[in-house]
């Protein structure tokens, strides 16, 4: 039977509902319980019917004829087994007759053991709150299509049950990243997510167009320069979680739309915000996995602190087997051909140590590790280093291959940001889409004087991957950006309805 014939089955049922006075798409009702909160009271219930109590979900089996019949019934929290009887429910048993595996239902009734132990509720009284038009998904046996899932996150939410603890480990990773930020006296702030221009990330930029004002707008690509200028305004210590959004392809590790941490300390380098980097990621993952040894694709990643420093001038020169510290672009050039790379255009020598890194260093650090001596042409936001004027003050925290954080003691000499905004736009006219532009309000708000500043920020997306075991970026997201639905074959057209397997009536 093909899924159009189906839903016109369950259509048609709208109306036999309605037949016996019931309403079929319900305003409430009245749960006293859910289902694990049930099935918690252990050995306090017995076979004996006992405490009476109303639970609501969506019925995920049925099974059972004649004048008995069992289902599962799908809450917030689990699943609960519940057990109808025509000579209880009376005048009610045809709700129950009506009822099909995808109905939200609200079952009163009481609380009782089946001789094989099962916590079950003993249906008194049976309530249609929401009919189910279109069966469950893969014959009610799970999706398994990872892009159906995505697609569909609504019915992979309630057929794969994993998938929910992903999303509250996630969940519970924010609000304990909130809590350890506040501790530190950081105020949580909001920046425009429609920014009149996009700076803090090489990224190319949404655009989209505020009619009233007749101008463009960008969604942004970071809120950076926005966190900055509360520094310069009083504010030491901020952070925000953001949406951020940036025009680029997506694999494994990324989406268009992701959560970016920032969060700026004033009176801070590089150096202490590595220290309190290491300090948050470990607070979050002991309180998400309860331990630092984290299992992540069949091995363990260890986040005892403290964290090893790499050298990128130091591991690329190991990897391509001479010295590139001086940052010649022929040197380098010579290795980039050779391996046959391609760094984006106009970016130079940086761009250059940065791609070969990419290729030779970075899949290799699997334990968490901080990445420093970053080229000054790639870092125009950070300060130049107090030992090295070829590489600037920065770290990047790399795990299981992966960019996780990005920090910098911040530019706080406008004069030296104007230049360095200058250097992108030269980049740009060498072909270099990703440059960052010159905003000039951002090198107004530095000539007011900003103070010594550290900043981070961090991939929340990615690290929740890593709390999850989880792996792809669009595991994590509830919602990620898929390609157009339009072509793709029909994962859910099913041609035939399964019957619910049956297994008696009685209570076992």
């Amino acid at each position: 039977m093909s899924l159009r014939q189906l839903m016109a089955q369950r259509r048609a049922k709208i109306e036999d509902w309605r037949a016996l006075g019931c309403e079929p798409y319900a305003y409430r009702f009245d749960s006293t319980h859910q289902a694990t909160e049930l099935l918690a009271k252990g050995d306090a219930v017995t076979e004996e019917p006992g405490e009476r109590v109303a639970i609501a979900g969506r019925l995920m089996a049925k099974r059972g004829h004649g004048k008995a019949g069992f289902g599962h019934v799908l809450d917030g929290s689990g699943r609960i087994q519940v057990y109808f009887r025509s000579d209880v429910l009376g005048e009610a048993f045809p709700r129950y007759e009506l009822l099909e595996v995808g109905d939200w239902v609200g079952i009163t009734g009481s609380l009782f053991r089946t001789r094989t132990g099962e916590i079950t509720v003993r249906a008194e009284a049976v309530e249609l709150l929401a009919k189910s038009i279109r069966p469950l998904p893969e014959k009610w046996h799970g999706l398994t299509d990872p892009e159906t899932r995505f697609r569909q996150r609504y019915a992979d939410l309630f057929v794969n049950l994993d998938v929910r603890e992903t999303f509250r480990r996630r969940a519970s990773i924010i609000s304990r990243i909130r809590s350890f930020l506040d501790a530190r006296e950081y105020l949580e702030v909001e920046t425009p997510v429609l920014q009149p221009m996009y700076g803090g990330a090489f990224a190319r930029p949404f655009i989209t167009k505020h009619n009233a004002l007749d101008i463009d707008l960008y969604l942004r690509v970071s809120n950076e320069l926005y966190l900055k200028r509360l520094i310069v305004g009083g504010f030491e210590r901020v952070y925000e979680f953001s949406r951020d959004f940036r025009n680029e392809g997506m694999d494994r590790s990324h989406n268009p739309e992701f959560t970016l941490l920032e969060y700026y300390q004033a009176f801070a380098d590089v150096h202490d915000m590595m220290t309190l980097t290491e300090q948050l990621v470990c607070d979050a993952l002991q309180h998400a996995c309860g331990t630092l040894q984290v299992p992540y694709h069949g091995r363990i990643l260890d986040f005892t602190p403290p964290w090893p420093r790499v050298s990128m001038l130091d591991a690329v020169s190991e990897k391509v087997g001479e010295s590139i510290h001086a940052l010649d672009e022929a040197t380098l050039g010579k290795h980039i051909s050779r391996l046959n790379l391609h760094p984006r255009q106009g970016t130079g020598a940086g761009g250059m140590l940065d791609e070969l890194f990419s290729e030779l260093v970075q899949p290799e650090l699997q334990n968490p590790a901080f990445v420093v001596d970053f080229p000054v042409a790639v870092s125009p936001l950070a300060r130049v280093s107090r030992t090295n004027p070829r590489v600037v003050e920065r770290f990047e925290m790399f795990v299981a291959g992966m960019e996780l954080a990005n920090s910098f003691s911040e530019q706080c000499d406008a004069d030296a940001q104007r230049a360095a905004f200058e250097a992108q736009g030269a980049a740009r006219e060498r072909g270099d889409d990703e440059a960052q532009q010159l905003d000039e309000d951002y090198l107004r708000a530095l000539e007011y004087g900003m103070p010594p500043t550290g900043g981070v920020g961090i991939g929340i997306d990615r690290l929740v991957m890593l709390a999850t075991d989880s792996r792809s970026i669009r595991d994590v997201l509830l919602f990620p950006q898929l390609r157009p639905e339009e072509g793709r074959p029909v994962a859910d057209d099913v041609t035939e309805e399964v019957p619910a397997a049956d297994e008696g009536a009685g209570p076992r």
